[in-house]
């Protein structure tokens, strides 16, 4: 008798002693964030995650790491991310309409869209098509004119392959019956320099860009429903006769099989995040339009994207079999 209660005794303070063990093993988050950038810095992606920092430390309660993953278009970080540990400690900034593209234009983009577990969408930025403020083009009917008469000719530089910037392009020529070349590069932060080294003749790039650069662009028509209040002067390829509404959305996703309530918690850190004054701030500053969608509002969205392009390839004869 006395043999069994010595080890009830044990077992108890077994489990006493096991207990905080398993509390800290459940506790959430208790290490740093990894924030996987998939493009270039100096481009939205890498803008936005920059202004996100601090607030992201301040609302998830741990550190953020910030890491570069670059190549592919974003398909390089993406492919990563989904074989990363599910276990909500990694996330990657993503963007669509690229996610949704890839998989469609390439075969195999290392990812499948859906392999990306949705946790918000934070921001929009529409397509722009701009200049150098000494170029010859003046206006889009000046570049539309001279492509018309010299195929292939005027190149156009932009953000990876199969993106939103690409799209802005191929939906262009096919719109005004031209043929712009155009050149990707691995991010907008890095194309920029290739139009004002004149290494390309237009950039079709993003709000943000135009904004930023202001004093050395000439934006000539935006993708826009209707004019930005940031870029007041400049009208949409709508007002010039062609129906064309392009850009890029970005959030963040995690890998496949992340828990539901780890996804959560990083939903409504975020959520307080883009609510954060000082990022409202420099978020319109920067030209960038906050979007606030949640795990399941992002999905539904990119899902209802997905739709969309898939007529639009199968039109244009680029989806890949």
């Amino acid at each position: 008798m006395k043999r069994r209660n010595i080890c009830a005794l044990l077992l108890i303070l077994a489990v006493v002693l096991a207990l905080p063990l398993a509390v800290a093993a459940e506790t959430f988050p208790s290490k740093p964030l990894t924030y996987i950038v998939c493009f270039n810095p100096g481009g939205e992606s890498d803008l936005t995650a920059r202004i996100q920092e601090a607030p992201l430390k301040k609302y998830f309660g741990q550190d953020v790491i910030v890491s570069y993953k670059i190549g592919g278009g974003g398909s390089v970080g993406w492919s990563e991310l989904i074989q990363s540990k599910p276990d909500g400690y990694t996330i990657a900034g993503d963007n669509l309409p690229h996610i949704i593209l890839q998989p469609l234009t390439r075969g195999n983009a290392g990812y499948e869209t859906l392999d990306l577990q949705q946790v918000y969408m934070f921001e929009s930025t529409p397509n722009i098509l701009v200049v150098r403020q000494d170029s010859e083009f003046k206006t889009l009917q000046d570049l539309l004119d001279y492509a018309k008469e010299h195929p292939g000719v005027v190149t156009a530089g932009g953000s990876g392959s199969s993106s939103a910037n690409e799209l802005g392009v191929i939906m262009l020529n096919k719109a005004a019956g031209v043929k712009l070349t155009y050149i990707p590069f691995s991010g907008s932060g890095a194309a920029t320099p290739a139009l004002l080294g004149g290494h390309v003749g237009a950039l079709m790039t993003y709000s943000t860009m135009a904004i930023r650069y202001k004093d050395k662009f000439r934006p000539l028509a935006i993708m826009s429903d209707k004019r930005m209040s940031v870029l007041a002067d400049v009208p949409t390829f709508k007002e010039l006769g062609y129906d064309l509404v392009e850009g890029a959305y970005r959030g963040v996703a995690a890998p496949p099989g992340t828990p539901d309530d780890r996804i959560k918690y990083l939903a409504d850190t975020f959520d307080k995040v883009m609510k954060d004054p000082e990022v409202v701030k420099k978020m319109d500053e920067n030209g960038f339009k906050i979007e606030a969608m949640g795990p399941q509002e992002a999905t539904d969205f990119v899902k209802k994207k997905m739709a969309e392009y898939k007529v639009l390839m199968a039109e244009m004869g680029l989806i890949k079999k």
